[in-house]
């Protein structure tokens, strides 16, 4: 199906009436307008012989709606990659995906040595200035049976994976997503996280095209600004992370700015029902906690109406047809209120993973159900309490951040003799970065000297920890294992010392 179907409903409409299908920072720009430059690069593409895996760099402009409909209409599938991709990442991605064409800024395709991933290919001018790298080859997109969607995770495992997911999933998610949040046809949608991601894209692209109105889009974060356009163009629902609302609630100040806003669903990280209820009447919308992941889009949501202690205290009832399940190390169900391992199965499920461009389907346990890596608690009533992570991550603004990869980066250092990464609290960003650090001169290891040497191995800014400690040791077992939780103990400690405004770093500060 690719992405045939959406892009059909909306070339009728199209044809019956134009419209303003998107807003973004450059102004308005209609159905008719989408389409014209969408059959533009569709010809780059390939033509009649299809556009197959397009890796598409998706910004927060028309631009990433023009190539969705570009690929919908050649039948290829849509990978989604953010601009701050390093290098290193984009190869990764190319190895993974093994693509039939690139569409990029020409800045991106030089800094990602695109061109050298398609000696043989060609290249077209398009979209307004930027480019479309095809390799030549014949497309077969047969390969992702059945995907329509390559969008890549921030993952736990220090390389992003590319999670693919069918069109059928993309209308579940959203369909039921609508319904939840008493979304009509015609209502504008904001789209203020990163389009780069499966879920943002998801609930951001392809969820305004299915509902026939405006998507909103924001270039830059800068939540004042993002306020004032939202209510402007009197948005009805977005998505975001706890990070976005608590900045959204600080720069309303109480006006209650979006209170023609039907929603706002806030997932992806730690979060507090208190600070929450704070931000949600001072924008004077109502917020709605749910637990989703990438591998699975149609999760978890209250809806509006629930009373505040089940929005915001809790993380949701599954989509129908969705079942979320917590289950003890040997892998058997736990009663309920007790926390568990998360497994998930449901229309939304994922097809697999990209590697070595084809699909390798997920691990499931015998009766389908996919180990999410999460903790949750599953109450009486169905509604779902996430706990934590079962792995070693860091969730810093809705992103997980693999702590083993900054460890290894960091152990690289001439300096270093041992390194422990940890998170410590933020009332913003939910986490931070810190790491622990034992030099070998037993002297002092500042931050920058850290951040110095990850920007040389080229491990992504997103990545780099925000307080070092250096400490005489680490905290151990009794068998000399590294003791995390006393590591982590430590760190907060240390953090805690600090003058304030040295513990919030000024990005994160009010």
């Amino acid at each position: 199906m690719r992405h045939a179907t959406v892009v059909r409903e909306f070339r009728q409409r199209a044809g019956e009436s134009d419209f303003v299908a998107v807003i973004d920072d450059s102004g308005e720009h209609t159905a008719r307008q989408l389409l014209a430059r969408a059959d533009e690069l569709a010809g780059g593409l390939g033509g009649e012989r299809g556009a197959g895996t397009v890796v598409v760099q998706a910004d927060n402009t028309w631009r990433t709606v023009a190539a969705t409909l570009a690929v919908g209409t050649g039948g290829g599938v849509l990978a989604v990659v953010n601009r701050h991709t390093t290098r290193g990442e984009f190869a990764a991605v190319v190895e993974d995906l093994q693509p039939d064409a690139v569409v990029a800024e020409p800045s991106a395709m030089r800094e990602w040595d695109v061109p050298a991933s398609f000696p043989a290919g060609e290249a077209h001018a398009v979209l307004d200035g930027w480019e479309c790298r095809t390799s030549g080859a014949t497309p077969d997109v047969s390969r992702w049976s059945g995907g329509a969607l390559i969008g890549l995770t921030s993952g736990s495992t220090g390389r992003a994976k590319g999670v693919v997911q069918s069109e059928e999933a993309l209308r579940y998610a959203c369909g039921h997503s609508i319904d939840i949040n008493g979304l009509r046809p015609g209502d504008a949608v904001g789209a203020i996280v990163p389009l780069s991601s499966a879920a943002a894209y998801c609930f951001g692209v392809y969820l305004s095209l299915m509902l026939g109105g405006r998507l909103v889009l924001c270039g830059k974060w800068e939540p004042a600004a993002v306020l004032a356009r939202m209510a402007e163009t009197h948005v009805r629902w977005t998505m975001c992370v706890p990070t976005m609302a608590l900045q959204l609630g600080a720069a309303a100040a109480g006006s209650r700015a979006l209170a023609g806003m039907r929603s706002i669903t806030v997932g992806g990280g730690p979060m507090e029902a208190a600070v929450l209820a704070r931000a949600e009447r001072s924008l004077g919308t109502r917020i709605l906690r749910v637990f989703g992941m990438s591998e699975c889009l149609g999760h978890t949501s209250p809806r509006p109406e629930d009373p505040e202690g089940t929005r915001l205290g809790r993380d949701g009832i599954p989509f129908p047809g969705t079942e979320v399940r917590a289950v003890d190390e040997a892998g058997e169900p736990v009663p309920p209120g007790v926390a568990g391992r998360a497994q998930v199965r449901g229309p939304s499920l994922f097809l697999g993973y990209a590697r070595g461009g084809k699909l390798d389907p997920p691990a499931l346990t015998a009766d389908g159900f996919f180990p999410t890596g999460d903790l949750v608690r599953v109450d009486d009533d169905g509604a779902i309490s996430v706990m934590g992570r079962e792995k070693d991550v860091i969730i810093r603004g809705g992103r997980n951040i693999d702590i083993t990869e900054i460890e290894r980066a960091l152990a690289t250092h001439l300096r270093v003799a041992a390194v422990c990464v940890v998170a410590v609290p933020d009332a913003i960003l939910g986490e931070r970065v810190a790491a622990l650090v034992v030099t070998t001169d037993g002297g002092h290891f500042e931050l920058e000297e850290a951040t110095r040497h990850l920007q040389e191995l080229g491990l992504s800014k997103t990545k780099w920890p925000e307080f070092v400690f250096a400490v005489d040791s680490l905290p151990q077992t009794t068998v000399g294992k590294l003791d995390r939780r006393c590591a982590r103990d430590l760190a907060h400690e240390l953090h805690s010392r600090l003058p304030k405004d040295d513990a919030t770093p000024a990005e994160g500060r009010a």
